[in-house]
């Protein structure tokens, strides 16, 4: 199982990736919106990340959970740089922002907040490379590693992992666009998600919803969850992982010389036989050939090599991760996962 096709990365994106600055405005990005004067409590008490210590401008990493604890959507939660300032914007899977926004709005009853879905409203626009802050800076302003500015047309953000997104109002685009080319080179989704893979970033999309606790994907290594907040859906879950319990599983960085697998491919290696120890998340192909991406797998079965969808299947091997993993803790308690 591979995943879908996309138009051939040439040469000259991947030097551009590398060596200077790339735009896309393919990203597989949606955008949700919260306002309203409970939107920060309501956020706070729904997502895994500290929202009400938000100033304007600022954001997080986050994760939305399921009761049992696995992560339903991971986002770039961040306070309106503008405007009201009960006004919160969030980045998270194009695929699943509808579901998400309904999903939300279950909760909303009588506080005073809109869940909005403002996908079709906008282009997400996503740049990197070297070079990129040159890119955005032809929007009029250059934002702050995990925080957002006002631009020409919208809003920049840069995240915590150095990418920046501009979410551009529709009738801007083509003027963003425009602006941002002449800086950076227009490219597909393939790299946007070879950067992504490469920042060691997951992107919980609906192939891989309610699969993994939050720190199976490293979001506690990433800064995405605030274990002094207080409730939020799995929280308990998260909680007792974090003091009581020893992963037996993390998300590691892989190469294959096939195909990027598809995600919620199976992996298979030793010492589990014919029984999958792992979990493909995002995947792209790599410019040194092949595809590179990142997977959730057991823990003793990491180091690999392993294979793709069965245990005769494509080999990977382990790259390294570019942040360190949280050493494990001794177990204090049973932890039910």
């Amino acid at each position: 199982m591979t995943a879908p096709s996309s138009p051939a990365v040439t040469a000259n994106d991947w030097r551009a990736a590398t060596n200077a600055a790339v735009v896309t405005e393919s990203t597989g990005l949606g955008l949700l919106a919260v306002s309203g004067a409970d939107a920060a409590a309501f956020l706070h008490g729904q997502l895994s990340n500290d929202v009400k210590g938000l100033a304007p401008g600022a954001g997080r990493w986050a994760t939305y959970n399921s009761p049992k604890g696995r992560v339903l959507a991971s986002l770039f939660v961040w306070r309106a740089p503008d405007g009201p300032g009960d006004r919160y914007l969030a980045l998270v899977g194009e695929d699943i922002a509808a579901s998400m926004r309904s999903r939300l709005a279950m909760f909303v009853l009588r506080s005073k907040v809109v869940v909005a879905d403002e996908t079709a409203a906008t282009v997400r626009f996503g740049i990197s490379g070297p070079l990129a802050e040159a890119a955005v800076a032809a929007l009029g302003a250059v934002p702050e590693r995990g925080s957002a500015v006002a631009v020409d047309g919208g809003t920049a953000v840069r995240l915590p992992d150095g990418r920046y997104a501009v979410v551009a109002t529709a009738s801007a685009a083509a003027r963003v666009r425009t602006l941002l080319q002449q800086h950076a080179r227009g490219v597909g989704r393939d790299v946007w998600e070879w950067l992504a893979i490469c920042a060691g970033v997951s992107m919980v999309t609906a192939a891989t919803q309610d699969l993994f606790v939050a720190q199976m994907a490293n979001w506690d290594a990433l800064g995405g969850l605030d274990f002094h907040k207080g409730c939020y859906p799995g929280q308990e879950i998260v909680a007792r992982t974090h003091h009581l319990g020893r992963l037996k599983e993390r998300m590691f960085a892989y190469r294959t010389p096939g195909a990027p697998p598809a995600p919620g491919a199976r992996l298979f290696g030793a010492p589990f036989g014919d029984q999958p120890c792992g979990t493909v998340v995002n995947a792209a192909p790599d410019p040194e050939g092949g595809a590179r991406f990142l997977a959730v797998v057991q823990i003793d079965a990491a180091q690999g090599p392993l294979a793709i969808d069965s245990p005769d299947g494509p080999t990977a091997v382990g790259v390294p991760l570019p942040y360190p993993l949280p050493a494990p803790s001794e177990p204090r308690g049973r932890v039910r996962l």
